[in-house]
């Protein structure tokens, strides 16, 4: 194991001149075989990205997409826009399409009748219901169209810039489309923003219209700490599946598609989870308010200014014979005085052989100043020589 010290050695910095040259090296071979054809993991305390093969090839998010139902109705939750007494009629749309006569997952709504959020969301969660993502995109929106296109636009906000979502569901569509990096980013979400809802995702059954189901993830069974999220299959991609562990404090989230069967798909995803859980530890490589490297600055009474990240800088590294770590740290050179305190400048990124462990932003440890005139000349002398040579 490194210690804190070794760990530091093994980081070697180098500052861009301008984010166009910071581009990270090629993509490197996965360091742990899968048979997913999509696969993202991380963990969830310093971000470290433990395994990434295709996380941004896109899929069909089939039942997956409930994710993102639910991450909207939870946002209203939050909001005060509805309660969890909140009810919806059953329409003929969303009983037909997404009902028992449907044949799909249902939690068998009956016809016309009043159902709270709080039994809707159940229905979801634990059942994978479609006519319960259905009524509630209805009650919400008016249609399930119109609560797709919310959708689409609540993605783009978290950032899941390659997600599109044509229905509540995950129905077949046309449009809907998604990644294994940003279901992992919508699935760490949830679990963040949204802790009181998200114990219903390890709810082992729920009992609706007289009828009882067990909770449709088949990662819960296994008692190996998984306390989320859900799965699906969709024709032609393979089975997928997204899915957050907790043992011993530390917790991952993992989001793999692809998958050749409902069997493969959960016994790749227990033996990737136990991979994580048990190959590595965290590392603390920088404290709170160390800092991590100097930018130069253009025109300002100091030359240079520390750069500190918000927090301590941690990862989750190898226990075992750990790949030579290196980072670098990207600015556009140089920043021109005056600078602020706290001003976000860069970023550190940190390396293990090439594969891109963690982003860490990187603000200014102290103001800087406008300089004479002097030093500004000088400082504009050494910019023009920069670039001509």
């Amino acid at each position: 194991m490194l210690s804190r010290l070794a760990m530091l050695a093994l980081l070697t910095f180098s500052t861009m001149a301008t984010a166009a040259q910071a581009a990270a090296p090629g993509e490197a071979a996965p360091i742990f075989a899968t048979k997913a054809r999509q696969i993202y993991m991380v963990e969830a305390k310093s971000g470290t990205v433990l395994l990434a093969d295709n996380e941004n090839q896109a899929f069909p998010p089939a039942s997956l997409a409930k994710l993102m139902t639910m991450n909207l109705v939870f946002d209203a939750l939050k909001k005060g826009e509805i309660t969890p007494d909140t009810t919806y009629r059953v329409s003929e749309n969303s009983w037909r399409k997404g009902g028992a006569p449907s044949g799909t997952a249902t939690m068998f709504a009956a016809l016309n009748s009043e159902i709270r959020v709080e039994d809707l969301i159940k229905g979801v969660v634990i059942q994978n219901a479609n006519d319960a993502s259905m009524i509630l995109a209805e009650g919400m929106a008016g249609s399930d169209a119109l609560f797709a296109a919310r959708l689409t636009d609540r993605a783009k906000d978290l950032g899941m810039s390659r997600s599109l979502f044509g229905n509540s569901t995950g129905m077949p569509d046309a449009e809907s489309r998604t990644t294994a990096r940003d279901m992992v980013e919508l699935a760490r979400h949830i679990q963040t923003t949204y802790p009181d809802y998200y114990g219903l995702y390890a709810q082992p059954d729920f009992t609706w219209n007289k009828i009882f189901q067990r909770n449709k993830n088949p990662l819960l069974g296994l008692n190996i700490g998984v306390d989320g999220l859900g799965a699906g299959f969709a024709e032609g991609s393979g089975f997928a599946i997204v899915a957050s562990i907790e043992r011993n404090g530390t917790r991952l989230f993992l989001a793999m598609g692809g998958l050749a069967s409902d069997k493969e798909r959960t016994e790749e995803a227990k033996r990737v989870l136990e991979w994580g859980l048990t190959s590595f530890e965290n590392k603390v490589v920088f404290s709170q308010g160390e800092a991590v490297g100097q930018a130069s600055v253009y025109g300002g009474d100091q030359g240079r200014v520390d750069l500190v990240a918000k927090g301590p800088i941690e990862l989750y590294v190898p226990t075992n014979n750990p790949e030579r770590l290196t980072a670098r740290i990207v600015y556009r050179w140089p920043l021109r005085a005056p600078v602020a305190e706290g001003q976000d400048v860069g970023t550190l990124k940190i390396y293990s052989g090439e594969r891109l462990l963690r982003d860490v932003p990187l603000y200014t440890a102290a103001a800087v100043g406008t300089g004479s005139l002097v030093s500004q000349a000088t400082d504009a002398l050494m910019e023009m020589m920069f670039f001509w040579l």
